[in-house]
């Protein structure tokens, strides 16, 4: 167990030094503001406040962590040997920066709540992150810093064994529509091939009836492709379905469909099942609910993950909708068009409400890759090179990769030519 020794014990300390401490390097620690108990402590120890007691492990601490509410900072980001650090700690302290106290600052999603630029959804996007900006994005820095204060620990204390975590693999198979021609009902069917002849898709218009009249399988339905991998592979997926009502954004599948709900439930004797929050649920909790209820009432289960539509979150509202109805685990916490950290770690994380000073029960799983932020790249080769840069990355950290692909990247369209491939590659990683 490591015990901390600091001026003052805040929600904010508590929550990043088990972050860092407990889920990223598997070790115990406390806490104490009583000098006697931390000289009397005869393991591993350290002090993190703004002077040393004497000769311990000592970091200098930044004042984000005894704060409360948000304030202007200034952020000098810097090279530091392989990554980048911030929040300069001075001459005596053992690490060049305060690595507890940046970490708050990636993993609350400070920045989030500070002004800026939105896309067209309303979304933060990549580049207005100070990762993006400084150029550390593609790298999971809070890990990183967590592991280069393993490796000072281990200097001051050589005995002491660190518990191994294991690099693992949580795929997450995105459902905003099952089926591209079926079970959609008379009314967008007619739409659709009047569309198609509009705009004279004519290999559209007859695979549109191909499909229909039974003598193709649907271009989505890759269901049967998906649970093949899934039975082969020992971690769950994590399968999230659209259930909202259809609307300019989500084009989903009516739920009265009985053919629907049955894929769903042969989906969930195999996989983990999730929720696709629709783009009106994110702002109503009520149709949240409402979408809770009805995957639960497929599924005969208690609903445990959401990702909502667009990877649209607004901070904090999203997150306490979530808590409000009870669910534990969000998959949306990552960026739709760039491969990378978000929150700048692979390790599921607390989400902690800036307004209340809390943790809450939501453990936010981050996304570092999404098929869409690899159709930027043009050859299958550049694809493979980015995605192994990024698998790499997290290895290095023995963190969880959670990439998204969709149910339709697996179909035999010529956009998603070659994503089987990308797939299969990711699993065989973790095997």
């Amino acid at each position: 167990m490591l015990l901390v020794y600091t001026h003052k014990i805040t929600p904010r300390l508590k929550y990043t030094f088990k972050h860092i401490c407990k889920r990223i390097l598997q070790l115990d620690v406390k806490f104490t503001s009583k000098v006697e108990d931390f000289i009397a402590h005869d393991s591993l120890k350290m002090s993190y406040t703004k002077q040393p007691l004497s000769n311990e492990l000592f970091i200098r601490s930044h004042s984000l962590l005894f704060e409360s509410g948000l304030s202007d900072l200034s952020i000098n980001v810097q090279t530091w040997e392989d990554t980048k650090g911030f929040f300069a700690t001075g001459e005596r302290s053992d690490l060049p920066y305060d690595i507890f106290a940046a970490s708050f600052y990636l993993l609350s999603r400070y920045e989030e709540y500070l002004p800026h630029v939105k896309d067209e959804f309303g979304r933060f996007m990549a580049k207005e992150s100070l990762g993006y900006v400084h150029r550390f994005l593609n790298q999971p820095v809070v890990d990183i810093w967590a592991y280069k204060l393993r490796d000072l620990l281990l200097k001051k204390f050589p005995n002491f064994k660190f518990k191994e975590r294991e690099y693992n693999v949580i795929p997450v198979i995105d459902v905003p529509m099952a089926y591209y021609f079926r079970q959609k009902g008379l009314l967008r069917t007619i739409g659709g091939t009047l569309s198609d002849i509009g705009r004279f898709k004519l290999r559209q218009l007859y695979q549109r009836y191909s499909v229909l009249m039974g003598f193709q399988r649907d271009p989505y339905d890759t269901f049967k492709w998906i649970i093949t991998k899934q039975k082969q592979f020992k971690h769950k997926f994590m399968v999230v379905f659209l259930l909202g009502n259809y609307s300019t954004y989500d084009k989903s599948i009516n739920v009265n469909k009985k053919e629907f709900v049955s894929l769903i439930k042969s989906v969930a004797d195999y996989c983990r099942v999730g929720l696709k929050a629709s783009y009106f649920a994110l702002e109503d909790i009520t149709i949240l609910k409402k979408e809770k209820q009805k995957i639960e009432s497929i599924t005969n289960r208690e609903l445990e993950a959401v990702r909502h539509s667009f990877s649209k979150l607004n901070l904090p509202k999203s997150y306490r909708n979530l808590i409000e109805l009870e669910i534990h685990q969000d998959y949306t916490m990552g960026y739709v068009d760039t491969l990378g950290f978000r929150a700048g770690t692979c390790t599921p994380f607390q989400f902690y409400d800036l307004d209340y000073e809390v943790q809450t029960p939501l453990q936010i799983n981050p996304y570092q890759c999404m098929d869409f932020a690899l159709l930027k790249y043009q050859s299958q080769l550049d694809k493979t090179e980015h995605l192994q840069k990024l698998i790499d990355e997290i290895k290095a950290v023995q963190g969880t990769f959670t990439p998204i692909f969709h149910n339709y990247t697996f179909s035999d369209s010529e956009r998603w030519d070659g994503f089987k491939s990308l797939f299969n590659l990711i699993l065989e990683t973790s095997e």
